[in-house]
């Protein structure tokens, strides 16, 4: 939809963007669309709980946008189930099932980018997947180079 001519910025329809999200420019648009509305649901969240920090926010709007896969700003049973292989925790149908219920606030069967905040910083999360993303997060903090990764050291002798 376009709004009218009258020097308005034309609103795009973002559903015709996600529809077809093959090809660059259009594809751009959708994650831009998608971001800006995170970013006003996580302006909504900051305004309901004041002591949430801005930098967390980001990090979390982050690791949402990579899992929701078809940017429609919420992470449905598919998307869920990848991030959980991802993170190689594999999980069964029912069992995804309950971590979204124990999460979801709509009941629509989603985690939206808002229930997503509050599973990671609200003070009541504490559902199993918060617990699979929070030990993701740990075991990269912990990650590094480790000197059994290193090449052998090698002398001008060892050339042929």
């Amino acid at each position: 939809r376009m709004q009218g001519r009258g020097g308005e910025r034309p609103v795009e329809d973002t559903n015709r963007i996600r529809s077809n999200p093959q090809g660059g420019k259009a594809f751009g648009q959708a994650l831009r669309v998608q971001e800006s509305d995170l970013d006003r649901i996580g302006q909504e969240y900051r305004r309901q709980n004041t002591d949430a920090d801005p930098s967390q926010i980001e990090k979390y709007k982050a690791k949402f946008i990579l899992y929701d896969r078809d940017h429609k700003g919420e992470l449905g049973m598919e998307e869920v189930r990848l991030m959980l292989e991802k993170l190689g925790q594999p999980k069964t149908h029912i069992e995804i099932k309950r971590m979204i219920a124990q999460v979801d606030k709509s009941g629509r069967g989603v985690i939206t980018y808002f229930d997503f905040l509050e599973m990671m910083l609200g003070a009541g999360g504490n559902s199993i997947l918060k617990k699979i993303l929070m030990f993701e997060e740990m075991g990269k903090e912990k990650e590094g180079p480790r000197k059994g990764d290193l090449p052998p050291v090698r002398s001008l002798a060892d050339l042929p």
